[in-house]
Formats: C-alpha cells, structure tokens, sequence
C-alpha cells in the first residue's frame, strides 16, 4: 500500500506540475489562478497546497524538474564522450540548452531565476541552487573523464575548467531568457564560439 501511495502522490505532483505549465504558456505566470491550475490537474485547491505553498514553488519545482531530467540524459554523453574536447563540451551544453523550453517558457524562467533570488532560502529555492551545482558537477565530470581518455592535458584542474565552461553556458542561457528574439541556435552558436579558445588549450597537443 505504502508504494501505491507514494505513486499516486508522485502522479498528482506530475499532474499539478504540468496543469500549471500549460496554463502559464497560455495566460502568463501573473495572470494564471491556483485555482484553475487545480482544476486542470483534476484535484481540489486543498491538494495542491498540500504539495506546494505558491506559484512561485511550483514554478522551482518544474524547474527542478527539467534540470533532474538534463542531468539524467547528460550521463550517457559524459561517460562516452566525443574525443575532440569542443565537441564534447557543445554536445553535452546542446542537450541541456535543446531540453530547456520543454516545460519552461523564457518568461517563466525569468520568474523562476527572480524567485530563487528574492527567496533563497525556501526549500524549492535550496534545490534549485543545488541542482545548478549538480549541472556545474556533470560538467566538471566530463572534463575529468576527458583528461582520463588522453584528449585533455595532463595537469589541467578539470573541476575549475568544467566550472568556467559552466558559468559561461548559465551566464549565457541567462542573457538568452532575457531576450524574446534569441533563437536556440544562436545561442548554442554563440557558445560554442567563446568555448573555443578554452577547448583549445586545454586539448593534447595544444601548444
């Protein structure tokens, strides 16, 4: 019973979260209800506040959500890495950026990075920095496992090389949430091309 329990919850959360997602597209974060999210998700206003305190919640939440999901789909690009060290970096920062709109709109990522500084100490908040740590960590992960492979010099601080490719790709992603005009692609053009010199130096061979 515990484990039919713990799957019903797990499906009402999922259910909450996506009502709310598809309702922000529609309306827009400021103008959707809790209480017509709860009716899309098909339960009562009641239970969502069992799950979460506000909008702002469950916006981090959704957020955690996708960035667990990144993270997951990461693992198989940085355990068998490209060997050329930019074309590692890009396709791992790619997947990341390629699953960014698929709960999220610019807006709504501009509402969540918003929340997360006026209320860092909220559970949702805490999480949300955590997993930024996670993604700076995956990162740093496939830098070291290049290095492992003979494709990054020997010496090279892979946990501060995978830090500055990462503040680069958030700082990026931030400018890109900014601007409605910003297509994918550029961005992902525009980061490869400031990754370039650190990939080169950092790569055997390198002079």
């Amino acid at each position: 019973m515990t484990g039919l329990r713990a799957r019903q919850k797990a499906d009402k959360n999922r259910r909450i979260l996506e009502a709310a997602t598809g309702l922000f597209r529609e309306v827009g974060y400021d103008a959707a209800r809790i209480e017509d999210i709860a009716e899309r998700a098909a339960v009562s206003v009641g239970t969502f506040y069992n799950y979460y305190q506000s909008k702002g919640d469950m916006l981090l939440a959704t957020v955690a959500m996708e960035v667990e999901e990144v993270i997951d789909a990461g693992r198989s690009i940085v355990s068998d890495p490209p060997r050329d060290v930019l074309s590692a970096v890009s396709r791992l920062i790619d997947q990341y950026y390629d699953h960014s709109l698929v709960y999220l709109s610019k807006e709504m990522w501009r509402t969540a990075m918003a929340i997360s500084i006026q209320q860092p100490e909220t559970p949702f908040s805490r999480r949300y920095t955590d997993l930024d740590r996670a993604l700076c960590a995956q990162v740093s992960t496939l830098v070291r496992n290049l290095q492992a492979r003979g494709a990054v010099r020997e010496g090279i601080d892979t946990a501060a090389v995978g830090a500055m490719f990462f503040n680069n790709l958030n700082m990026m992603f931030t400018d890109f949430v900014r601007d409605e005009a910003m297509t994918l692609e550029r961005l992902k053009h525009e980061v490869a091309r400031q990754n370039r010199p650190l990939a080169t130096l950092i790569s055997v061979g390198a002079d």
